[in-house]
């Protein structure tokens, strides 16, 4: 018994196939095609929504469109690879109908129509109104760091500006000197080797430039408060742990997983992006009141309270965090507060009252305690190294779920 055999390459065939016999009816490029065709890319902001009446006749957007769409879905990026899958991938030759745009012109319809990316988004999201596939209840709350093409030598910091001028000013100083040496045909023994003349003032004038670019951009710095800046990709800045790039954030629907709402940001941590990601989810989704859920990055009293006053009840893990917990002692939530008496109980039993108010990040914080309960108290160890226990409390905690 032999193999399953193909067709012989060389055989002719008495009427061409039809790309139509290779793409199924459930196919998920025919959805692509269906839906794309349905936009109203004029409205939708697209340049060269409507074709010339003169000069060569450009590449539909609504082609280069599908396209994206397919490379998005696909996890094809490069306008170099979706180029080549142009010509190789059938799904594409036949959602393109054999159009093979080179990698300039999908680089620059992406460039373009950065801002129309968005609309087309907004439309998928009403047409799953529509269909009903948004729970619209639970919503779920993530980031990732993306990188930029921006390199950690093209981003600065105002310190770091600070230390480069400060290299580059010993530097001068040093060629300077060599110069005044090999002017008097003088060179002190052990002194490094520059080289002549010539060859001095290049270097000189190269340190020099340096210094009037990076002078110029913390003159900048100044002028518009930003804390850092980057030459490549302006809007980039030093990610936690992840280098130069972005903070993508999205909120997910929980029936099907569909993505609710995106945005990407260039704060380096998760804190504060809780409310607006909830509210923009409320937005597209067209609710009033919506649960979401996020991960532990997320927790910040100021954000929990932001979401009980837009209608967003948040569910994230609070973070045990501090001295008395690293050391193993008496967590802040063992410590039962009592909003009818305004007071905490203790693991002990004691009732710790509030004893002072102060600022904390510039908001009002209360202090409680009752340190003559503490001094007799037998847990004492497990809960103060100093001579008795305080609790602090957010003015507007009562937003958090005790």
């Amino acid at each position: 018994m032999g193999y399953i055999a193909g067709s012989d390459r060389s055989q002719g065939f008495l009427l061409p196939e039809s790309l139509e016999d290779y793409i199924g009816g459930d196919h998920a490029v025919r959805f692509l095609d269906a839906f794309v065709d349905g936009l109203d890319l004029e409205k939708c902001g697209f340049e060269r929504a409507k074709p010339a009446d003169t000069g060569r006749p450009p590449f539909s957007p609504g082609d280069l469109l599908k396209l994206y769409l397919w490379g998005y879905l696909n996890q094809t990026r490069s306008s170099r690879k979706l180029e080549k899958e142009c010509a190789r991938n059938l799904e594409v030759i036949w959602l393109m109908r054999k159009l093979q745009p080179d990698f300039k012109t999908i680089a620059d319809f992406r460039r373009d129509n950065a801002k129309a990316f968005k609309m087309v988004f907004r439309q998928f999201n009403l047409l799953c109104r529509e269909l009903d596939l948004f729970g619209r209840e639970l919503v779920a709350i993530d980031g990732t760091k993306l990188r930029a093409v921006n390199s950690t030598a093209r981003n600065y910091s105002k310190g770091k500006l600070l230390q480069l001028l400060e290299r580059i000013d010993a530097r001068l100083e040093e060629y300077l000197g060599a110069m005044d040496a090999a002017d008097e045909g003088e060179q002190s023994e052990g002194a490094p080797k520059t080289g002549n003349v010539p060859e001095l003032q290049k270097k000189i004038d190269a340190l020099r430039e340096r210094q009037r670019q990076h002078r110029g951009t913390l003159l900048e710095m100044e002028r518009s408060g930003a804390g850092e800046v980057s030459l490549t990709d302006p809007d980039s800045r030093a990610m936690w742990k992840s280098g130069i790039g972005y903070n993508a954030q999205i909120a997910v629907d929980a029936k099907h997983k569909l993505i609710a709402a995106q945005e990407v940001v260039n704060d380096k941590t998760d804190h504060g992006q809780l409310a607006p990601m909830a509210q923009a989810a409320m937005e597209e989704l067209d609710v009033e009141k919506i649960k979401a859920v996020a991960d532990g990055g997320y927790y910040d009293h100021n954000g929990i309270a932001q979401c009980e006053a837009i209608g967003v009840e948040p569910y994230l893990p609070r973070l045990h965090k501090g001295k008395a917990v690293s050391e193993g002692r008496f967590d802040k939530t063992q410590f039962h507060y009592d909003s009818a008496t305004d007071a905490y109980r203790c693991p002990a039993g004691a009732t710790l009252g509030k004893e002072s108010q102060t600022l904390r990040d510039g908001e009002p914080h209360f202090i409680y305690s009752h340190a003559k309960a503490c001094r007799q108290c037998p847990l004492k160890a497990q809960c103060t190294p100093g001579s008795y226990r305080r609790i602090m409390r957010w003015e507007g905690e009562a937003a958090r779920r005790e």
